[in-house]
C-alpha cells in the first residue's frame, strides 16, 4: 500500500520504530502499555510487539498529553477514557436517529 507521496505505508511498526517516531524509549512505550489499557499492540510469530495504526494513533495521543499538555498519567487515562465515552455516545445518538427516521417513515407509510 502506497501513499500519495509514494511512500510505503506499512500496516504494522516494530517497537523500535515507534520509539523513533516519538523520539522516546522503548521502555517507556513498553511501561505505557501497563499504564494505558487501550493500548495493546499484537505480538508476532517471534514474540515481539507489532503496532499498527491505531495503536500509533493511541500512543500519540497519550504522548501529546502527558508530554505536550502535562497531563499526569492519571490525567491523560481519565482524558482518553472520557473521549472514549462522548465517541460511543455519538454513535448511540447517531443510530437512535437513524432508527427513528425509519420509524417515522413506517409511520408515514401506514
Amino acid at each position: 500500500m502506497t501513499t500519495k507521496t509514494g511512500e510505503i505505508e506499512k500496516l504494522y511498526y516494530s517497537i523500535g520504530e515507534v520509539a523513533e517516531m516519538f523520539e522516546v524509549n522503548s521502555s517507556l512505550i513498553r511501561f505505557w502499555e501497563k499504564e494505558f489499557p487501550q493500548l495493546q499492540p499484537r505480538k508476532n510469530n517471534r514474540g515481539n510487539r507489532v503496532y499498527n495504526k491505531k495503536d500509533i494513533d493511541l500512543f500519540r495521543k497519550s504522548h501529546h498529553l502527558v508530554k505536550d499538555r502535562g497531563f499526569t498519567l492519571e490525567g491523560a487515562k481519565n482524558a482518553l477514557k472520557k473521549n472514549d465515552q462522548e465517541k460511543n455516545s455519538e454513535l448511540i445518538i447517531a443510530r437512535l436517529l437513524s432508527v427513528r427516521e425509519k420509524l417515522i417513515m413506517l409511520e408515514s407509510a401506514l
